[in-house]
């Protein structure tokens, strides 16, 4: 599917701050038929990813120490207001608004949980042209501690609805703009390993789980979970020859359309 532009609130852009951006490219390029490019100097070498000339994500330079992450980025109609909206509600700003030439304007900061998300104040670059096909993002997801303190969170900064399925600690939440499901949260589980911190997580689609699973293996990248089958379809917990972290979803038929 095609996008424009974003609704505020609406997770609108990844990227991948990775130790070798050259290994990372060529891995996604094979993965998932990306062109990654590396950017003008003035960027820094940032990449910004296609698939047939539509932007899809990002792959940059590490610009903090600890493993490789991918970014998750929200929509947001000014980023030096929701910052301020994040100090108020007891989240750390830890990169302040700033200017990324004419492409918009970003901010990155962490919940009071420690989980880190970034906002995008669009410019030139509204976010990822393409999303919901194969090989590109699908689904945001906040794997938290403290489902509770999640929400009041979230929901004071960007003014999320949530829905809620199930309950307990199995219980599924999907995060609203416009009655619109855009992005999840769920509590840890007990199998996710003790050492993966809290975070949120992104998905990428693909068109068979199996195949893209072993695919990533080939492809000199680890598989953390093998094709599991979920309610919206079949996903792996993956992750590049760099470390980086990420799932891929074969999404059901009828989730899809």
């Amino acid at each position: 599917m095609k996008i424009d532009e974003y609704e505020h609130g609406v997770p609108s852009w990844v990227d991948l701050g990775s130790p070798d951006p050259q290994v990372a490219a060529d891995f996604y390029t094979a993965l998932f038929g990306w062109e990654c490019p590396e950017g003008p100097p003035e960027t820094g070498g940032y990449r910004v990813c296609t698939i047939e000339g539509v932007a899809v994500a990002g792959i940059g330079p590490a610009q903090s120490p600890g493993p490789p992450v991918w970014a998750t980025y929200v929509d947001v109609a000014d980023a030096d207001v929701t910052s301020t909206r994040v100090a108020a509600h007891g989240g750390q700003v830890i990169v302040e608004p700033m200017d990324v030439m004419d492409f918009g304007r970003m901010a990155v900061f962490a919940d009071p949980l420690g989980q880190v998300i970034s906002v995008w104040q669009p410019g030139t670059h509204p976010g990822a042209g393409l999303v919901n096909e194969p090989g590109t993002l699908t689904w945001n997801e906040l794997v938290t501690n403290d489902v509770d303190r999640s929400i009041e969170f979230y929901t004071a900064v960007f003014g999320w609805g949530t829905e809620t399925h199930g309950d307990g600690p199995g219980a599924y939440t999907e995060w609203q703009v416009g009655g619109r499901s855009i992005a999840g949260l769920m509590l840890k589980p007990p199998m996710m390993p003790a050492e993966v911190p809290p975070h949120w997580a992104v998905y990428f689609a693909v068109a068979d789980a199996d195949v893209a699973a072993a695919r990533v293996a080939e492809l000199g990248g680890s598989v953390m979970l093998p094709p599991t089958d979920i309610e919206p379809g079949r996903f792996s917990v993956v992750t590049d020859p760099t470390g980086a972290a990420f799932n891929i979803i074969a999404v059901t038929p009828e989730r899809a359309g």
